[in-house]
């Protein structure tokens, strides 16, 4: 069944957004466990086709069965019958075509369309610091969750301030304001934070 993973298909969509990760593994029958990015994480479930992205390229792949586990989800596909064929999914990314997905709502973002946002925050300029500019921070490299909120990690980039990575809470006190034509992101965060 491993030689069904290793061909790419031709079809797949050029505008895709990813929903998950295949990380390993589970039990003996071709089962894996995936890591959502969806809330609540079993919504992956409901968008389709998966198109599974391994070494060998991408390839449409459907879900036979899943269930949670524990605290995360494992889930059966058409044509992944044991563990070594499990096994060459490890690491796989999960993407589905962005016009399976609804329309964000105001003031709402998919994580995937905020990378590459430029960061900018304001910093006081004269002695009275009544005037302030903004200052190139970096640009977003990706989000994820911790247990109070959700990060977001902005590596330096030409023009940054510093070559310093930061890691900005997602919170209202600190998003300023999102561009998404202009692909940026104003932030109530110090430079030297």
């Amino acid at each position: 069944m491993s030689s069904e993973i290793n061909k790419p298909d031709s079809v797949a969509p050029v505008d895709r957004i990813k929903v998950g990760e295949l990380r390993a593994a589970y039990g003996l029958q071709g089962w894996v466990w995936l890591y959502s990015d969806t809330d609540p994480i079993s919504n992956i479930f409901g968008y389709k086709p998966w198109w599974v992205e391994t070494r060998n390229g991408l390839r449409q792949m459907k879900v036979k069965r899943w269930r949670a586990q524990g605290k995360g989800l494992v889930v059966s596909l058409e044509g992944i019958l044991d563990r070594n064929a499990a096994d060459l999914l490890m690491g796989a990314t999960v993407w589905v075509d962005r016009q399976s997905l609804p329309a964000a709502l105001d003031n709402e973002y998919y994580w995937s369309d905020l990378v590459g946002l430029q960061v900018y925050a304001y910093e006081p300029s004269g002695s009275d610091d009544s005037t302030v500019v903004p200052v190139l921070l970096g640009v977003i490299h990706e989000l994820f969750e911790t247990g109070a909120n959700d990060v977001i990690v902005v590596h330096p980039a030409a023009g940054s301030v510093d070559q310093a990575e930061r890691l900005i809470p997602w919170h209202k006190d600190i998003i300023r304001h999102i561009d998404m034509t202009a692909r940026r992101m104003d932030v109530n965060w110090g430079v030297d934070y």
